[in-house]
C-alpha cells in the first residue's frame, strides 16, 4: 500500500493533493490550511470595491423640463460604472473559480492574493477618473485611461502571479484539478496583464478606444479561460477514456497511464493492496 501522502501511478510515485476542504497539516513546509478564511476576507474587499463604485454617481442639476438632457450628459459615469461593476464581478466570479479548485493555503499564497485585492481595492478611483475626464479629451482622459489601464494591469498580475505560485507548490491544488493543466492555464492568464498593459499606450492614442478594449477583454474573461483549463482533461486521455483503453495506449507509447485523477487512483490503489495482503 502507498505510504501516506503519495499517490501510485504509472508515472511513479507523485504528491498526494489535499481534497476540497480537507484540513492542512500542521505548519510544515509553509502550508497554513484550508482557504476558507482567505476566500472570506477576499469576498470582504470585492464586496466594499463594488459598493464604493455607485458613489460616483452624483444626481444631475437640470431646470424644468431638463431633466432627460442632464441625465445623458452624466453617460461616462454610467459607462465607467457598468464597466468596473462587470469587471470587479468577472474578477470575483475568477477568484472563486480558481480557489474551487485550492485545496489548502500557504504564506506565499496568501500574500500574492493581497496583492491582486490590492488592486481590486484601487478599481474605484480609475473608475472616477474614467467618469470625470474622459469625454473632455485631451491629455487629461489620456492620463484617466492610462492609470486604468495600469490598475487592470496590476490586477492581471496579480492573478498570474497566484498561478505561477501554484505551478510552484502543486500539492496546494485539489484532487480534481490536473497537474499538467497548470502551463495552459498560466498561459491563458497571461492575456490579461499583457493586453491591459497594451491599453496604456493606446490611452495616449485614443482613451475612447480603451473603452472598447476594456469591454472585449471583460468579455473574454468572463469565459474563465485559465480555471477552465486547469481541470480540463487533456485530448488524448478523454479520446482513450472512450475507447477503454489506458491514456499511453491512445498515443502508441505503451505506458499504460492512468487518466483518472490521483486520489480515484490511489484510492483503488490502497484496495487492491489490503486484498493483496488478505489473499493466502
Amino acid at each position: 500500500m502507498p505510504a501516506e501522502g503519495v499517490a501510485q501511478d504509472g508515472a511513479g510515485a507523485v504528491p498526494n493533493r489535499r481534497a476540497r476542504g480537507a484540513p492542512g497539516p500542521q505548519y510544515r513546509g509553509g502550508v497554513l490550511g484550508k482557504t476558507e478564511r482567505l476566500e472570506i476576507f477576499s469576498d470582504g474587499v470585492v464586496a466594499i470595491a463594488i459598493t464604493l463604485l455607485v458613489l460616483d454617481l452624483r444626481l444631475p442639476t437640470a431646470k424644468a423640463g431638463g431633466l432627460w438632457h442632464a441625465i445623458g450628459s452624466h453617460w461616462p459615469s454610467y459607462f465607467a460604472y457598468v464597466l468596473s461593476f462587470a469587471v470587479i464581478g468577472i474578477i470575483w466570479v475568477s477568484h472563486h473559480t480558481m480557489f474551487g479548485h485550492i485545496g489548502s493555503a500557504d504564506r506565499g499564497l496568501l500574500f500574492w492574493n493581497l496583492f491582486l485585492l490590492l488592486g481590486v481595492a484601487f478599481v474605484p478611483f480609475p473608475t472616477s477618473l474614467l467618469a470625470q475626464y474622459v469625454h473632455q479629451g485631451g491629455t487629461n482622459a489620456e492620463a484617466a485611461a492610462a492609470v486604468y489601464s495600469m490598475t487592470m494591469t496590476v490586477i492581471g498580475l496579480g492573478f498570474l502571479a497566484i498561478w505561477l505560485h501554484l505551478r510552484r507548490h502543486p500539492n496546494l491544488l485539489d484532487d480534481q484539478a490536473e497537474r499538467p493543466n497548470l502551463d495552459r492555464s498560466i498561459r491563458l492568464s497571461l492575456v490579461s496583464p499583457v493586453v491591459y498593459g497594451l491599453t496604456i499606450g493606446l490611452a495616449f492614442i485614443s482613451p475612447v478606444a480603451c473603452l472598447g478594449a476594456y469591454a472585449l477583454i471583460a468579455a473574454y474573461l468572463a469565459a474563465g479561460p485559465s480555471s477552465r483549463a486547469l481541470v480540463a482533461r487533456p485530448l488524448q486521455a478523454v479520446r482513450a477514456a472512450a475507447a477503454g483503453r489506458p491514456a499511453g495506449a491512445a498515443s502508441g507509447d505503451g505506458d499504460g497511464a492512468d487518466p483518472r485523477p490521483a486520489a480515484v487512483r490511489h484510492d483503488e490503489t490502497g484496495r487492491s493492496g489490503s486484498t493483496a495482503k488478505g489473499t493466502p
